[in-house]
Formats: C-alpha cells, structure tokens, sequence
C-alpha cells in the first residue's frame, strides 16, 4: 500500500482540525501555549491536525516559526500531520515560477519536519491554467517525497474555483490523498467539485465550515476545517452521525454546529481566526495573551460576545450528539471501496425532512 493510499484508508470518516497558532500581539509563537494547545486537541477524536493552514496562518508565520509548530505538533500527535504548502508572505510578490518555487520549498520543509502529507495552497497565477496545476502537484509530491492534498480554496482566501475537470485530474495523480473543498458559500460549485471526486476513490475532504452538514449529505467522507480548533466534538458529532446513519442526531448536531459557525464564519470572513481563538480560550485551551491574530482585521467587542454567548448557550443544552450505542460509527471503508453510509453517486440522498 502506498504512502497516499495509507493516508486514505487513515483519514477517511475523521475530523482534521486546522489548528490556530496561539501568538502575542506582535505575531511571536508562544510556544508553551501551543504546547498546551496541541495536548488538548490531540486528546479530542481527530483524525489527525493540519498545520500552516490558513487557520493557523501557516503563510504569515516565519519559517522558524513554521518549524517549531511543525516540531510541537509531530512530537505530540500520533495521528497524520498534514502541512500547507504555498507562497510565504515573507517571499513578497513573486512571478509563477518564484511561486512553484517557493511552494516546493515549503513542502521539503514540512517532509523535514516530519509531516504525513502537504495541503497545496493553490496559485491565483494558475487560474485557467490547469496543465501547470497539475504540474505543480507533482512537483511537490516528487521533490517533497510527500503525498498531497488539492485545495479548492474560495477567492476571499487567495485561492481560485477549481473546475470539476481540474478537481478529476488531480486525484488521479498517484499521489493524491484527496481534495479539500473550502467555497465559502458557494453550493453548486461545492456540489459539482465532490461529483467530479467521488468517482476517484480519493478522499472528499469538507471544509465548508458554513456548509458543513449539506457537505456530507453530497458526498464528502472526511473534512478538514478551522471550526474544529476549538470545540471538536460539536464537528466530529456531524460527521460521525452521518457515517452512522443516524440521520435524527445528525440534523440536530448540524443545527448547533450551525449556531457556531454563523457567530464565527461570517463577514469580515479573515476575522474567523479571531474569532476561533476567543473560542479556544472560552473553552481553556489557549491563555487569553496568546490569543492574537495580527494579521487579520480588527473586530468589535459585541463580536467577542456572541461567540461566547453562543458556546455558553451549546454548553446549558442537553446536545445528545453522539451516535446511539446501537448504531456505532462504522470503520473507516478500504480508500477502493465507497463509505458503506454514503449515497451512491446514483442514488437519492435520504429525506431528512
């Protein structure tokens, strides 16, 4: 079985968090907080971490800092460490070439590291171009020795639609773990990208923080996602529900990760991170001076509070989110074989109604 095939047949049915990085106000590590942090998320049921994310604003950080995140993360998860992979900030603006470069050298640095696989962020110059897509997936599988994730990543972020040709051909690389799918609020480009995955037998990653549930239902079988670096269980609950079938507790675990995500995923959409950092230290899992993001916008206090208002309100309700103990979630399925509660491609998606 190969590396890509390992991570399919590991990570599918699992919740990845895209993990913050807790930071000063200047934008320094706080090492002992991240240390904190990563003992605490690698004890919720995730499937693995994803580091240098957006979330974790992997591209901002100092390639010392990228570093000592990678190192703090590998030497306390034993699950699979996935890294993003593009153009550092750092690097100022480069042409195409610069770019691939750049990428390249960010995923030798996290195979290094010893992370299990890259995320490629994906390269505006690219956007119609989807012969130096592909191109570029297997520059940094060869050069990295790494398996890769494909990032469809919406525009707000940095990255561009990719078309449901694109999304075919780069999990047929054999390298490909599978496709993360972040379109923001863009339903029918969500849909069409999964019905061009499905067949590929890769994983279908979700990071529709504000699409998680509807996600699911079209076809996804993992997700990857920044509502996850605080508060897991409120997403693995979605997931699990569906693989199980438990269509009842789903919706409801749908409907208060919903909650969450309308007081964290909203405009200015780069002000989630802050937003899940607040979260992270409602819940005691970073301390309030590591809770910085500078890079991202400023936010009004009455923002802080709905979050908080929001998780006190999760916290007071009974959530029976789990599956029912006669209904378990099933193992993981071979990465050859659909997941046994997925619809078929054919077949309807059951009424929920």
């Amino acid at each position: 079985m190969s590396a890509s095939e390992d991570l399919v047949r590991r990570l599918r049915g699992t919740v990845v968090p895209a993990v913050v990085t807790p930071m000063d106000a200047a934008g320094v590590v706080d090492v002992g907080a991240l240390r904190g942090y990563a003992e605490r998320i690698a004890a919720e049921p995730v499937g693995g971490v994803a580091v240098w994310a957006h979330t974790g604003r992997g591209l901002y950080l100092s390639e010392r800092d990228r570093r000592r995140v990678l190192a703090v993360w590998r030497e306390t998860v034993d699950a699979p460490v996935v890294a993003g992979v593009g153009v550092p900030r750092a690097a100022g603006a480069v042409d195409l070439a610069g770019a691939v470069d750049a990428t390249v050298a960010m995923a030798v640095a996290a195979a290094e590291g010893g992370a299990d696989a890259v995320m490629v962020y994906p390269l505006a110059q690219l956007d119609g171009d989807d012969d130096a897509a592909v191109e570029l997936h297997e520059r940094v599988a060869a050069v990295s020795g790494l398996p890769v994730v494909g990032f469809f990543l919406h525009g707000e972020a940095g990255g561009y639609p990719y078309p449901p040709r694109l999304v075919e051909r780069l999990l047929a690389l054999p390298s490909a773990v599978g496709v993360k799918l972040a379109t923001l609020d863009r339903a029918m480009a969500c849909q069409d990208a999964i019905g061009a995955a499905r067949p590929s037998g890769r994983l279908v990653i979700t990071g529709e923080d504000r699409m998680f549930g509807p996600s699911l239902m079209w076809g996804a079988d993992a997700a990857l996602v920044g509502i996850a670096a605080a508060r897991v269980p409120l997403t693995s609950a979605v997931l699990d529900n569906w693989r199980a079938a438990d269509y009842e507790r789903f919706v409801r675990a749908s409907a208060r990760l919903d909650r969450f995500a309308g007081v964290t995923f909203l405009a200015p959409i780069e002000g989630y991170v802050r937003r899940m950092l607040w979260a992270a230290v409602w819940e005691g899992l970073i301390p309030e001076e590591a809770a910085h993001d500078p890079y991202g916008p400023a936010l009004p206090d009455s923002e802080r509070r709905a979050v908080v208002d929001c998780l006190e309100a999760l916290a007071k309700e009974p959530s029976g989110d789990r599956p029912a103990p006669d209904r378990p979630a099933p193992d993981r399925p071979a990465q050859d074989q659909p997941a046994p509660d997925q619809p078929a491609p054919d077949e309807p998606v059951p009424d929920l109604a």
